[in-house]
C-alpha cells in the first residue's frame, strides 16, 4: 500500500514518515513566507495538523505529497497574518503606556540569518501575496509549475504568468540604486534568491 494510501487510512507511522521526511521543507517556505521564526514554527506545527485533519482528501494514486503539504502550509500562513493584523489593529486602539526599552541593535546582532532574509524581504514584500506564494513555492521551495499549480489550486498558466510578473518586478528592484539603511540592502551578486531571478531573466 503507498503512503498515500496509508495516510489517507489513518496510518499514524506513515504520517511520520511525512513529517520527518518534509517538516524542515515546510519550516522553511514558512520562514520565507512571514519572515519570522517563531511564526514560522506556528506554521509548520499547524499545517501538519491541519494535513492529519485532512488526510481523508488525499488519492491514493500520484506522486509526492510535497505540493499538497505546502499548499496548506501557504494556507495556514495566510491565515495567521490575518490574524495578526487584526491583532495589531486591536493594540493600536488601545491606550498607549509609558515608553519601552529599544533592544533592535541587540536583538539584530543576534539574528544574522534573518537580517540577510530581511533584505531580499524588502524587496519581496512589494510583490502581490499571490506573487509571493508563487515564488516562494516555485525559487525557494523548488516546486515546478504543475506542483505549485497543485499547491495553489490554480492553473499552470496562472502559476507561470504570476511567477513572470514576480521575477520582474524583483530584477527592476534590483537593478534600482539602493540606499543606505541598517539592515543589508538587496544585492544580486550576494542574495542567492535574488540572483536566481537574475539568472533565470537572461
Amino acid at each position: 500500500m503507498s503512503i498515500r494510501a496509508r495516510i489517507r487510512d489513518g496510518d499514524a507511522e506513515a504520517f511520520e514518515v511525512l513529517f520527518d521526511e518534509l517538516a524542515r521543507t515546510v519550516y522553511g517556505h514558512a520562514f520565507r513566507l512571514t519572515g519570522d521564526w517563531s511564526a514560522a514554527e506556528d506554521v509548520m506545527s499547524l499545517t501538519f495538523l491541519e494535513a492529519w485533519r485532512l488526510r481523508h482528501r488525499i488519492d491514493a494514486e500520484g506522486g509526492s505529497l510535497r505540493p499538497w503539504v505546502l499548499g496548506i502550509a501557504t494556507n495556514v500562513a495566510r491565515n495567521l497574518r490575518r490574524a495578526a493584523r487584526r491583532y495589531d489593529e486591536a493594540l493600536a486602539r488601545m491606550p498607549r503606556g509609558g515608553p519601552i526599552a529599544d533592544f533592535a541593535d541587540e536583538i539584530a546582532a543576534r539574528m544574522d540569518a534573518a537580517d540577510r532574509l530581511a533584505a531580499v524581504q524588502e524587496a519581496y514584500g512589494s510583490l502581490r501575496r499571490s506573487e509571493r506564494e508563487v515564488f516562494a513555492l516555485c525559487v525557494w521551495s523548488g516546486l515546478d509549475h504543475a506542483e505549485a499549480a497543485e499547491a495553489l489550486g490554480v492553473a499552470v498558466g496562472t502559476v507561470r504568468s504570476r511567477l513572470s510578473r514576480a521575477r520582474k518586478r524583483l530584477e527592476k528592484l534590483v537593478e534600482r540604486p539602493q540606499q543606505p539603511s541598517r539592515t543589508r540592502q538587496v544585492n544580486g551578486d550576494r542574495d542567492p534568491a535574488v540572483r536566481s531571478v537574475r539568472e533565470q531573466n537572461r
